[in-house]
């Protein structure tokens, strides 16, 4: 087992939880939602956000929509979608059993 693509593949399955959670509580623009990571000690970089944004829209979790700026190009802004919904609230109900077992 490679160590190195376990951490990749776990960290990149908690950002993309992290980005769920930041989008459920409404939508987001990119660089806020880096921002608010930042600010919980995550810091994760445009060329790491932009392609899970990606990923979490080709999978129908997040979907966007443009919106003009008054200084600059339009800006893209991401809501949540239902099956994301379903998607976090899934997750933190596993997150609260696995930290419960793992206590006991």
């Amino acid at each position: 087992m490679n160590i190195e693509n376990t951490q990749s593949q776990m960290r990149k399955g908690i950002l993309e939880f992290c980005i769920l959670s930041i989008i459920k509580r409404g939508e987001a623009y990119p660089s806020d939602i880096a921002e608010e990571m930042k600010g919980a000690g995550l810091h994760i970089l445009e060329g790491t956000l932009y392609p899970l944004l990606t990923r979490l829209k080709n999978s129908e979790m997040v979907t966007y929509r443009w919106e003009e700026s008054s200084g600059g190009p339009p800006r893209k802004y991401f809501p949540l979608r239902k099956k994301g919904k379903v998607f976090t609230g899934s997750c933190s109900k596993h997150g609260t059993n696995f930290q419960a077992q793992s206590i006991h």
